[in-house]
Parts: structure tokens; sequence; C-alpha cells
């Protein structure tokens, strides 16, 4: 069931690299990575991401802003962004630097409310 909610993100969003579920343990559930992904790393650079989202996580919680919902990282070679499913969990979607932003962020949010039963605490 992953792998296809993961699929199914990479291919309706034009310029993705890759997607993936990740653990805030920085261990990844499931990922499909196209072949640029793998080149790039992805799974490597999405287990380094995990320390940014539990501090943005922190951040939000002692501020008294609220829960962390969704971060995006814009790098030279790839944005990546970053929603949160739960606590402990949140899917990655990595894409080339002209992407779809817009696009991406969509397909991540139909992604998250396929998996939020899944993930429910």
């Amino acid at each position: 069931m992953f792998k296809e909610i993961l699929e199914e993100v990479v291919e309706r969003t034009e310029g993705s690299l890759g997607a993936l579920i990740m653990g805030t343990d920085g261990i990844a559930v499931e990922k499909v990575l196209g072949e640029a992904g793998i080149d790039a790393n992805l799974d490597v650079a999405a287990a380094e991401f995990t320390s940014t989202v539990r501090g943005a996580q922190r951040a939000g919680t002692d501020t008294g802003l609220g829960g962390l919902k969704e971060i995006v990282v814009s790098l030279e070679s790839a944005v990546l962004v970053m929603r949160l499913l739960s606590r402990d969990y949140f899917v990655v979607l990595a894409m080339a630097p002209d992407c779809n932003l817009g696009r991406g962020r969509f397909e991540l949010r139909k992604a998250e409310l396929k998996l939020a039963k899944e993930f429910a605490v």
C-alpha cells in the first residue's frame, strides 16, 4: 500500500526525483526513487533531514505556534517537501529545482490523507 501511494505521487509530479516515508529516527519505512533520485542519494539526504524535522517540531511546540505540518527546503540540486504524517513519521517528496512546487505539495497532501489512518496515534 505505501509503495503504491508513493509511486502515484512520483508519477503525478513532474520533475520528481523520488518519495519516501521516513521515521523521525532516520529510518525509511518505504521509498520510491527514480534513477536521478538514486544517483543523488535521496535516501541518505532524507535521513539527514530528520534532525531538521525534529528541530522544527520542537520549535513549534516550544514557541506555542503549534505542531509542524510541512517543511520546504530548496537546495541547488533539489527541492524537498516534507509533510508530517504523525509525531514520528513524515513523507518526503524530492523534486528537480525547476519543478512545479504547488503540484508537489498538492500530491503530498493527498498522500497524507490516504496514509492518515495508517499513522494515526
